[in-house]
């Protein structure tokens, strides 16, 4: 065992640190307030590599490992989680599905001006009538012998209106049930192709969430992934990376939250001493350290277990789970400690409080998680 960083790791960290401070930062109060997409800030990162940071240099990446990515967002997450969404899609779930199973093609076309940040990609999964349960696909994909006719709605797409490729789900053969599922690529600005109105969020209000629907669109045969059918198995297999991201992003939130808490308690007085000479702060202090500590490992445990090709099923939905529902708790706690302060928005934690929610949702519920757990202890 190591528990040591490269010095490749401690670079990656620092820059990922310093983007999100000097560029992330200014602003990101007002883009939450305004739900406005940080289309500048992600050009940025796109140009420094930090959209495509697992893919192969060949394909317009930085080839760097998952624990270098894990470590980027967690950074970048401690600032703003509409930013390290849109990271985590377009690395995770768009990059790392098309470099694993697509074709040299699909590659040349697709994957390098994505890699390279040149254009933004989006997973499109979700619908109306299927959530967690990913099986019950209504979107259909009418085999019409050289391409697919594409019909149907899809749900809380993240990147859903600024993205130029789409990855969808949609059933070709319903009497196979999951295994009738393909998984297409569609360029946005394909005829028939609609984005709906902006949700109005929660938290990652940044992060610009849509409805997609496709009416009649024309997907040519070579732009589906794998074989027929495989557009099921594609999803899970892309979204257990995904969930490494996700972790990673919970796991900044809740150390960008305990980070100002710790900062605004050497500040704050009361009865006559720093509050964080009081034992009931510094307690609360404690407990966040130790969870956020164990998050982190949970988050480099799934990605070295990635970057050694091992099975990483388990240990992804562990680190999901465990930091999602570290950064709810921590991030609350922090919003205690500022008190009243933590309730208006200069201070940042209620922002940080109000993103966290959505890591215990995306990408595989807590309760989808504990499903995929037991599974595996069980098995």
């Amino acid at each position: 065992m190591d528990f040591q960083l490269t010095e490749e790791h401690l670079m990656i960290q620092k820059a990922a640190r310093d983007f999100a401070q000097t560029e992330l930062l200014p602003g990101v109060i007002e883009r939450d307030e305004l739900q406005k997409f940080p289309a500048e800030q992600i050009k940025k990162l796109g140009e420094l590599g930090f959209l495509g940071m697992m893919v192969d240099p060949k394909y317009g990446g930085a080839g760097l490992d998952t624990i270098s990515y894990v470590l980027a967002m967690e950074e970048i997450s401690k600032v703003d989680a509409s930013a390290s969404v849109v990271m985590s899609v377009n690395n995770s779930l768009v990059c790392w599905g098309l470099e694993a199973y697509g074709t040299e093609e699909q590659k040349q076309k697709y994957l390098v001006p994505l890699a390279k940040g040149e254009i933004i990609g989006a997973f499109l999964l979700s619908e109306p009538e299927a959530g967690s349960d990913a099986t019950s696909q209504r979107t259909t994909a009418e085999d019409k012998g050289d391409h697919y006719l594409l019909n149907g709605t899809k749900n809380w797409i993240t990147n859903g209106n600024s993205a130029s490729v789409y990855l969808v789900m949609a059933q070709t053969h319903p009497e196979k049930g999951s295994k009738g599922i393909n998984a297409l690529i569609v360029e946005k600005n394909s005829p028939g192709v609609t984005v709906g109105a902006k949700e109005n969020k929660l938290g990652i209000r940044g992060s610009d969430t849509h409805s997609i629907m496709f009416q009649d669109v024309v997907v040519p045969k070579e732009n589906r992934i794998g074989e027929d059918g495989f557009g099921f198995k594609f999803a899970m297999k892309t979204l257990g990376g995904g969930r490494i991201g996700i972790a990673s992003q919970a796991l900044g939130i809740a150390s960008g939250a305990y980070e100002l808490a710790v900062k605004y308690s050497k500040e704050r007085k009361a009865f006559g001493k720093e509050i964080s000479q009081h034992q009931a702060i510094q307690f609360k202090l404690a407990d966040m350290a130790t969870r956020i500590e164990a998050s982190r490992l949970l988050c480099l445990k799934a990605a070295w277990e990635k970057d050694q090709h091992l099975d990483y099923t388990l240990s992804g939905s562990m680190a999901k789970v465990f930091s999602s529902e570290t950064a709810m708790w921590v991030t609350t706690e922090a919003v205690q400690v500022h008190g009243g302060y933590g309730y208006v928005k200069e201070y940042h934690v209620e922002r940080l409080m109000r993103d966290a929610k959505i890591t215990q949702i995306y990408e595989g519920t807590s309760e989808v998680q504990r499903i995929v757990i037991s599974r595996s202890i069980l098995a």
